[in-house]
């Protein structure tokens, strides 16, 4: 899908030295988005700056009524295991995020410290990370970051169709950890960035059980047409493009991960699952009474996106290796291979009011499980801003292959979820 998009818009790219009139403002006056996602504030509000240093202050907030109607409450697995569901019915003050971020004597040398919190966990963490802008090409950081896998945990967020991620990229991606990056424009209208981490994820994964290996990943994207794509390059023409915006990406990540914890205990590595929703590291995932490790992870995906007169079109594609398992008896597979895609399709219907959207995702896995998903909504803005949505949005999904609080889904769920939501970014 994303090699077809390309073919298609090709004929834009001879007209890339116009750019495009649309003003292409940074997201926040102090700390640009570069590549951070969730860790980057919005615009926010400057409390002091001097020639010495800068302090400004931004906020996010997500509340969210989900109900999850499964079709059963049990699924088999790979194995032929009944597990239990667990659908929600639940109104919660999701997510919060407040940042400080300014510059430090030398305006090139920026700071941000990150408030980050999520009562369906009870879960707040306070952490940060560090940026000096030696040139355009050649941006240094050091902080949490996210390991450069779906294009959705680079930079787009909270800028989705909804407030959360569809079922493929939230099912293949890698998460956030700490690490050194460097990023920059190698040239005009073309970004790379190189990042090493600690692991996938370090959510629930404390430096007393961390190993020493580390996770590499790389990022190469594109925007031949009009050098932009848009506030934080997400979904949605909120600023109606006179000439076609175009986006193309890869991505490639390696990790070797390991469970974190010892065989008494849940694993404390959680990010990746297998196709039918278990994670890897769980007592019994994948042969009876056996425990993997560890494994190593790789990942490749490459993502085409579009925006014209109000339309907006994502897709990305995902292929995801899971080997070289060390496990404390035999297993049925020396590898596990799966891949899949994610469309999205938007209308700003009423312009910088009111949004509708359409998408889809499938995984085609080594267990042949083929789960899939078709969603949609709504979103409106009452001021005609980004700051502030309400959201509708609706699912079907088919054996879920990934669940967590954070998200609308939940392990091996069939059957329909329905979210209404609200939230700002200040």
């Amino acid at each position: 899908m994303p090699i077809a998009l390309a073919v298609v818009l090709m004929p834009y790219v001879a007209d890339a030295q116009d750019a495009d009139p649309l003003p292409n403002q940074s997201d926040s006056t102090t700390y640009a988005n570069l590549f951070n996602g969730e860790f980057t504030p919005g615009t926010g509000f400057t409390l002091v700056k001097t020639q010495h240093g800068s302090l400004n202050i931004s906020v996010y907030g997500l509340f969210r009524y989900m109900n999850q109607y499964a079709v059963g409450d049990a699924f088999t697995d790979h194995l032929g295991n009944v597990r239990h569901v667990n659908p929600r019915n639940d109104l919660n003050w999701q997510r919060t995020f407040a940042w400080l971020t300014g510059f430090f004597y030398d305006p090139k040398f920026r700071y941000n410290i990150t408030l980050w919190s999520l009562p369906t966990t009870q879960q707040t963490l306070l952490f940060g990370n560090l940026q000096y802008r030696a040139a355009p090409a050649l941006v240094f950081g050091v902080g949490i970051g996210p390991n450069l896998t779906a294009r959705s945990v680079q930079g787009q967020w909270p800028w989705f169709p909804a407030s959360d991620r569809q079922m493929a990229e939230e099912f293949f991606r890698g998460g956030f950890s700490s690490g050194f990056w460097i990023t920059g424009e190698v040239r005009s209208r073309l970004t790379y960035t190189l990042s090493v981490n600690n692991n996938i994820s370090q959510l629930g994964v404390p430096q007393s059980v961390d190993k020493p290996e580390l996770a590499y990943s790389v990022d190469l994207r594109w925007q031949p047409t009009t050098g932009e794509f848009g506030p934080r390059n997400g979904f949605g023409d909120f600023e109606f493009h006179k000439r076609v915006a175009t986006q193309f990406g890869v991505n490639a990540t390696t990790s070797r991960e390991d469970r974190a914890a010892s065989l008494a205990e849940p694993p404390a590595t959680t990010q990746i699952r297998l196709s039918d929703g278990v994670i890897p590291f769980d007592v019994g995932a994948l042969a009876p009474g056996v425990t993997v490790q560890k494994l190593t992870y790789n990942y490749l995906s490459f993502d085409a996106s579009a925006k014209y007169r109000g339309w907006t079109f994502m897709s990305e594609y995902y292929f995801r290796w899971l080997t070289q398992f060390v496990a404390d008896g035999p297993l049925p597979q020396k590898s596990i291979y799966d891949n899949g895609f994610m469309a999205e399709l938007g209308r700003m219907v009423v312009p910088r009011t009111v949004h509708v959207y359409f998408a889809t995702g499938y995984v085609f896995d080594q267990f042949k499980r083929r789960p899939w998903e078709l969603s949609g909504g709504a979103s409106y803005y009452p001021y005609r801003s980004r700051s502030w949505r309400l959201n509708a949005h609706y699912i079907h999904i088919v054996r879920s292959p990934t669940g967590s609080f954070f998200g609308y889904y939940t392990a091996g769920q069939t059957g329909t979820t329905i979210s209404l939501g609200t939230d700002i970014l200040l």
